[in-house]
């Protein structure tokens, strides 16, 4: 079956109906890719450095026709896995630029009978759309309160209510803190972290409000870009206020029944910012099982950075609710009063 060259807008349709195959190589892959996509090199890592090398040398066509000999002994075995993969035959493809790798895994499926839809600007041209993305002007309102009040709790919670909602730390892989990676998977890579935060983007109305968590700079070792960090420090902020006793509660609910090495090497990764002493004591406490000691000697370092991270925010535009003693469902309702106050509904 001959393929179908398909722009952007086409895509976004397809998707929701059709796998989607990347002809890259797996590194370019592992580095950043369309989320839910499946990797199928044309040319691997080893090949894709060779083919590389002979074009800058010696010109296309030498390493076009390196290219196929390195490549078409194994046709046969990607036609395979594609046929494994995808039993209805029916694909979207795209390369880096939408060039020769993907117009020849194009050929060749066509050739054992996929119907083909090929993204035109391949890879590209779907970067250009999340860097974009990531950098509109959204209508925010950011969810703040020293650590242990609950923010991710309620952030969710707001979004079985019907809100839109930004997960920062949900497509980050990392709750932020030291603390903050273990017993989740391996963070993105920077620019597949702009991937997966534009689809979530893509899909909220930015003229509606969407709630967002406090966060720094750094999640991880990931960056929150530019224009939407600037966004999030000149939008209201939501300051909730709760006891030290009901947010220790909280963190040690959460964190408590995790290994004893990861808490001690959370601890260990900032010694130098909680000082000697302060560290042995946090150590000697996770090892005692004394979690309220460990969690109430770390937060003094966490709520004199998050007093601090205040000051970056816009004057003015910081509102102070406390919610001790309220239920998570009270929470959510006077989490809504204050959005529909200062949004005049």
């Amino acid at each position: 079956m001959a393929e179908q060259l398909i722009n952007l807008d086409e895509f976004w349709r397809l998707r929701k109906q059709l796998p989607i195959l990347d002809a890259r190589s797996e590194g370019e892959f592992a580095q950043s890719h369309i989320p839910g996509s499946y990797n199928l090199p044309i040319l691997n890592n080893k090949e894709r450095i060779v083919v590389g090398t002979l074009y800058k040398e010696k010109g296309a066509e030498s390493a076009t026709l390196r290219g196929f000999e390195l490549v078409g002994p194994r046709f046969h075995e990607i036609q395979k896995e594609a046929i494994r993969l995808f039993p209805e035959r029916k694909i979207i493809v795209y390369c880096w630029r939408g060039g020769m790798r993907s117009q020849i895994l194009s050929w060749l499926l066509s050739m054992v009978g996929f119907e083909i839809y090929r993204l035109k600007g391949g890879y590209k041209t779907y970067r250009t759309f999340t860097f974009e993305e990531v950098r509109k002007d959204r209508n925010l309102i950011v969810l703040g309160g020293k650590t242990g009040t609950a923010k991710t709790i309620l952030l969710q919670k707001l979004k079985e209510r019907g809100e839109q909602i930004l997960d920062l730390e949900g497509i980050a892989n990392h709750k932020g803190s030291s603390f903050g990676g273990i017993g989740l998977p391996p963070q993105p890579t920077v620019e597949q972290f702009e991937n997966l935060l534009a689809e979530n983007l893509s899909s909220l109305d930015p003229s509606i409000p969407t709630w967002v968590e406090n966060e720094s700079r750094k999640i991880g070792r990931l960056i929150v870009p530019d224009r939407l960090f600037e966004q999030m420090g000149n939008c209201l902020l939501v300051d909730i206020q709760k006891p030290l006793a009901e947010r220790i509660r909280h963190i040690a609910a959460e964190y408590a029944q995790l290994p004893e090495e990861e808490l001690i090497a959370g601890v260990k990764r900032i010694q130098k910012r909680l000082g000697g002493l302060r560290t042995q004591q946090a150590i000697e406490a996770i090892q005692e099982k004394n979690h309220e000691l460990w969690i109430s000697n770390l937060l003094i370092y966490y709520d004199k950075t998050y007093e601090f991270d205040l000051t970056r925010h816009e004057a003015g535009k910081t509102k102070i609710i406390d919610l001790s003693g309220n239920s998570i469902a009270e929470q959510v309702e006077l989490l809504l009063k204050i959005k529909n106050q200062h949004h005049g509904n």
